[in-house]
């Protein structure tokens, strides 16, 4: 046994003042009368003897009762197998504040019962000890450490919030702020629900810091969530219907019947019906949605569920073009077959230029480029052409009858696709349409036989090599190509295996294949921006510059405030990073004037701590091993006494005052009802 403060052991000293006084105290006997003096020396020795035996006795209990007394205030202890560190301590305390806090546990959140249980750490260590309160946000006023008065304070000030972070984090965070201190005598707390999600440290060696796991779970571990939304095209039209996909994940271990989702757009709610999900699956829905306008558009999409609800909404923007631009390259004239089947579509517009009088830098504000049976494709426009598909761009190409095989396939090649080898003039037909592809997928509702699938006169034949990528969207009768795609960065690559002139290719007579053809080859571009963005994850932004001068400071304004982010222009882009500085999901608008939107971003919270698992005290003890103390839920009073149990070894100042009462109250009997 040892002693936490072994300087008042000189109290022990106090004991010789209840030997003295049963010393020098002198009792006055009272008198007895008795009626026959031959009993007064039987009377006399009968009750020296017990007065002797109970002055005895209760001298015996004083004693006893000052020296646990003198012992309690020395607070002895039987040490643990590491040596118990004496001082001033510096304490860190980690509270989970994620979403997933917001369960209920039997009787209160897990965050508030959290914050209970870092009040009894803070209250169970001494008044000169220093604290670190952590919580997921990680801010500067975290990483120092205060003392117990503003630590309670700190404690009552952490709310839910959106930041979720890894348990390695957390702990390389305390570190931090511990070897700050001018104590070597340190130890960690990490108040968690301890999600499987989060939970990633492993054995923990450091013999250094004493680690302990307090871990809370809940009662409640069923939830839905919305995982993502997406369009099928990148590319949205006013007036049109496109179809909007939303993936719901259920995270329990039962199925969930009538779940209800609607989508909120344009100021309007509609129900998507209910929808059924088995234990632990992915269901995709798909529902029809027709573009309201142009510009900036925002939508919600939203599923009924309890309790755990931060999940349970997902905003989107999106913007919708004016116009949808179209560039045809022709050698001689242009084809006025192509003219009317992209003009005679709603908003696109078509531009026809001489493959001698291009200008390279505008290929960025089309949709579509169309190569119309050039004969040759120069070095420089092959690059450029290269660069655009990869960035988001879409190319067609119809090789001319008399091309010069060698430009092609310098071209095809950089992609890689494969290349032209000769022309064949004979008469084929094209026999199969990928339906299974976005560019034919839903055009025909029912392939009926007098469906007119185009016819050549003469085509390519093509090199053919598996490594290249290549996806069939039309083919002949005998499977060889007729119109084949590759992809390429965020663009496409489209190949035709004939010339588009009538001569040799009847697919512009071919309306029912050559218009939706060219249609969904326009709005499958890929430069389309991102629909949605998560809060904490994605940091850096990226919007187009609009203005000359690089002075010129942009800010974002949402429902929680306006702020200026930190941006850096480069060229006709500005880079945008946020430092956290967004907190809650819903719409954000960049802009320089004020009523102006440049760019309007839709944030949503972290999905990572939607999975409601757990690991229980054991596996966690099992996963990190004997060096990290877990604290399993107990009342206050357990907690505070394991606490100091862990910070000292098992406490026995607690027995000491329990001992010296009972002592007291011997005493008390003795002197009430021993009369002597």
């Amino acid at each position: 046994m040892q002693f936490l403060y072994p300087t008042f052991l000189w109290a022990l000293a106090t004991l010789a003042i209840p030997v003295i006084l049963h010393l020098f105290y002198f009792r006055r006997f009272k008198k007895v009368y008795f009626t026959n003096v031959r009993f007064l020396k039987e009377v006399k020795d009968e009750t020296s003897m017990r007065s002797k035996l109970r002055n005895f006795l209760v001298l015996a209990a004083r004693l006893l009762a000052l020296l646990f007394l003198v012992f309690a205030f020395a607070q002895p202890f039987i040490p643990q197998k590491t040596e118990v560190k004496k001082g001033i301590k510096a304490v860190s305390i980690y509270i989970d504040n994620s979403f997933s806090m917001s369960a209920s546990s039997q009787d209160v959140p897990l965050l508030e019962k959290a914050k209970q249980r870092a009040r009894e750490i803070v209250t169970a260590h001494g008044p000169e000890d220093r604290f670190q309160i952590l919580s997921n946000e990680f801010s500067g006023r975290q990483q120092r450490l205060v003392n117990k008065e503003d630590a309670l304070g700190m404690i009552d000030e952490i709310a839910l919030g959106p930041e979720v972070q890894l348990m390695s984090k957390v702990l390389a965070r305390q570190k931090q702020a511990l070897s700050l201190s001018k104590t070597d005598n340190q130890v960690s707390y990490l108040i968690s629900d301890f999600q499987r999600s989060v939970m990633d440290l492993s054995t923990y060696q450091d013999t250094l810091l004493p680690l302990n796991f307090i871990p809370l779970q809940s009662v409640q571990e069923k939830n839905l969530s919305i995982d993502s939304v997406w369009f099928e095209a990148p590319v949205r039209m006013a007036n049109q219907t496109t179809p909007l996909f939303v993936k719901i994940h259920n995270h329990s271990t039962t199925p969930v019947e009538n779940a209800r989702v609607s989508l909120k757009y344009a100021n309007e709610i509609k129900p998507l019906g209910s929808l059924s999900i088995g234990a632990g699956a992915d269901r995709v829905d798909t529902v029809n949605i027709t573009i309201s306008g142009t510009g900036w558009q925002r939508a919600e999409v939203t599923l009924t569920d309890y309790p755990i609800q931060f999940d349970d909404q997902y905003f989107f923007s999106f913007f919708v073009s004016d116009e949808i631009k179209v560039l045809a390259i022709n050698e001689t004239t242009p084809n006025r077959y192509l003219q009317a089947a992209v003009n005679g579509l709603p908003y696109f517009k078509l531009s026809d230029v001489n493959n001698q009088n291009l200008d390279y830098s505008k290929f960025v504000d089309y949709q579509l480029i169309v190569l119309n049976d050039l004969s040759n494709i120069s070095s420089g426009m092959a690059a450029e052409l290269k660069s655009y598909v990869e960035n988001g761009g879409n190319v067609l190409v119809f090789p001319g009858r008399n091309a010069n095989l060698g430009t092609y396939a310098a071209f095809l090649q950089s992609f890689p696709a494969n290349t032209p080898q000769s022309f064949e003039q004979i008469g084929r037909n094209v026999g199969e349409v990928n339906q299974g592809e976005f560019i034919f997928k839903d055009v025909f509702l029912n392939r009926s036989a007098n469906l007119r699938l185009p016819a050549t006169q003469g085509n390519f034949t093509f090199g053919r090599f598996n490594s290249r990528a290549e996806e069939q969207l039309l083919s002949y009768r005998d499977g060889s190509p007729y119109l084949s795609k590759y992809k390429q960065g965020k663009g496409n690559l489209y190949v035709c295996a004939a010339p588009l002139a009538q001569e040799f290719n009847n697919l512009v007579n071919s309306g029912e294949v050559f218009i939706p053809m060219v249609y969904k080859m326009a709005i499958s571009a890929g430069t389309d921006q991102r629909i949605g963005y998560i809060i904490g994850r994605d940091e850096l932004l990226e919007a187009d510059h609009q203005a000359n001068s690089a002075e010129i400071v942009y800010k974002m304004k949402g429902d929680a405030g306006e702020f200026i982010p930190q941006q850096r222009a480069v060229g006709a882009k500005v880079f945008l990073t946020m430092n956290n500085q967004i907190k809650k999901s819903g719409f954000y608008d960049l802009f320089l004037n004020p009523g102006q939107v440049n760019h309007s971003y839709a944030f949503n919270y972290n999905r990572r701590e939607s999975a409601l698992q757990y690991f229980s005290p054991e596996e966690l003890s099992a996963k990190v091993g004997e060096n990290v103390n877990v604290i399993a839920a107990l009342d206050s009073a357990v907690l505070t006494a394991q606490i100091e149990e862990n910070n000292q070894g098992t406490v026995l100042w607690r027995w000491c005052i329990i001992l010296t009462l009972l002592f007291l109250g011997i005493e008390i009997l003795l002197l009430r009802f021993w009369k002597v």
